[in-house]
């Protein structure tokens, strides 16, 4: 058998690796996605008094801390058992919404747009940032605006762009001025204005990458997130839905409280990813990852438009109908993450006017005090690439006795290593392999756009292999561990 490694894995959060197996015709037997980084937070955060979580944890990601920041805070609610004020609630939510549009702009405009502007085949050298600013230069500077609008939401609520510590147990640290809102309202015309450009031009697109259409994460899963009562649209509160690829409701009003009894967590040993999947149906047979009785599903943007009745805004719900005419059922290709991205981006902003037209957003009655009533929390919201999980013990003190998270990117793993194995099955013929299509086996990842800092928290003993090395360079011991 033989092996293309393709590593590292270019415009993505993190670090990791595709190995894709050849058998000895040239054909694609197999091809894994490989993790290859560790961070460790839900060990060294034990014995730490809880409320430091939140400022803690949102430093496990630079591109989306805010969602730390909110899970942790929501785990630390649960520890007081209070009901935080309203508009600390909205305000939480805006922040959010502010993370999911500085996010989704990162993913589509900087990382992927090369791919689907300047062609899968472009030159490598090009097909980048620098080259799109040069090819297109005003919807590259478009996405940078947009991506500095929701940054400005962030900053101008948490104090700072990256690693705020504004939400806390019980609500939030300090509240919105006037002057802050009027210039968020002031940039929502020009924010809005960009992401419907670019809704234009991806429909465009679609008719030129079919193929990746119909190959990019194209099977059957299950699709799951947080609703509303009402089956809204949500990415701060609300319950766990999941649906199948047919588009029924396969369970509904789960409380994320007991995640336990509807998600396991699996371990691979070639990877520090964790591979999470819906328990009912039992983890997916590795020759089999597309059955339609499979524990899999994928959670995101491409799942949180498939399992919501609608989004609440007039323009993004009329997306959201056209985006749904594209398949039967739900949209299951993961090639449209893309495009119920940038859907998210325009329900994001529309939802963020109609909370600044809330009267009541600039009060100052934003915390809940109390002491140590529960010793476990679940804390559960929408992070731009999927749901998050923050579950919390304490003793009678509030220190940190253990901690579980599951990330969204690590949801979406089993779908990763399927998405890379169909699409190397598809263009890999034979053993000529040109650069494009090795291109195209990173863009079915880039799709998902996975925060690999995020999502190194593998439970369990974890491979090592440790390597002397005297000073010629020649390896004259190794210990494994498997």
């Amino acid at each position: 058998m033989k092996k293309i490694i393709i590593d590292p894995v270019t415009r993505i959060e993190g670090h990791a690796k595709i190995s894709i197996y050849l058998d000895d015709e040239g054909q694609v037997n197999d091809a894994r996605f490989h993790v290859t980084e560790f961070r460790g937070f839900e060990k060294f955060c034990v014995g730490r008094p809880f409320p430091e979580m939140p400022g803690i944890t949102a430093r496990i990601c630079g591109i989306c801390p805010v969602s730390h920041l909110l899970a942790s805070a929501k785990t630390g609610d649960g520890i007081l058992a209070v009901k935080i004020p309203k508009i600390a609630s909205q305000l939480r939510r805006l922040i959010n919404l502010g993370q999911i549009v500085q996010s989704h702009a990162l993913s589509f405009f900087h990382l992927s747009a090369p791919d689907l502007l300047l062609g899968m085949d472009s030159a490598p050298e090009k097909r980048n940032i620098f080259g799109l600013i040069a090819a297109e230069p005003e919807l590259a500077r478009g996405g940078i605006r947009l991506r500095q609008f929701g940054q400005e939401i962030i900053e101008l609520l948490g104090g700072k762009k990256i690693h705020p510590s504004w939400a806390v147990p019980g609500g939030v640290s300090h509240p919105l001025t006037q002057e802050n809102r009027a210039h968020i309202q002031q940039r929502i015309p020009e924010a809005k204005s960009t992401v419907i450009n670019a809704i234009e031009l991806f429909k465009k697109l679609l008719k030129i990458y079919q193929k990746e259409v119909k190959t990019f994460g194209n099977f059957p899963s299950l699709f799951m997130g947080l609703v509303s009562p009402d089956g809204l649209w949500e990415t701060y509160d609300g319950h766990i839905r999941f649906v199948d690829s047919a588009g029924n409701i396969v369970a509904d009003k789960l409380d994320p409280n007991n995640y336990h009894e509807f998600i396991g967590e699996a371990v691979q040993t070639d990877s520090y990813l964790k591979s999470p999947y819906y328990l009912p149906l039992g983890y997916p047979d590795s020759s089999d990852h597309c059955r339609l009785d499979s524990g899999m599903y994928r959670v995101g943007p491409l799942a949180r438009l498939n399992i919501c009745s609608h989004i609440g805004t007039s323009l993004a719900d009329a997306e959201l109908k056209e985006f749904r005419s594209y398949e039967n059922g739900t949209v299951k290709s993961s090639f449209f993450y893309h495009y119920a991205r940038l859907i998210e981006i325009l329900a994001a902003i529309e939802h963020i006017e109609i909370i600044l037209d809330d009267p009541d957003i600039l009060s100052t009655r934003l915390r809940a005090e109390a002491g140590i009533n529960c010793l476990e929390s679940v804390g559960v919201s929408e992070a731009p690439r999927g749901t998050l999980f923050h579950h919390y013990q304490v003793d009678e003190n509030g220190l940190m006795l253990k901690v579980n998270l599951i990330i969204a990117t690590g949801q979406n793993n089993l779908a990763m290593n399927r998405t890379v194995a169909q699409i190397a099955r598809h263009f890999i013929q034979g053993e000529e392999i040109k650069e494009g299509i090795l291109n195209r086996v990173e863009a079915g990842i880039r799709a998902f756009d996975p925060c690999l800092s995020c999502s190194t928290h593998a439970m369990g003993q974890m491979p090592l292999l440790i390597e002397v090395v005297n000073k010629n360079g020649t390896v004259i011991n190794q210990i494994c561990r498997y």
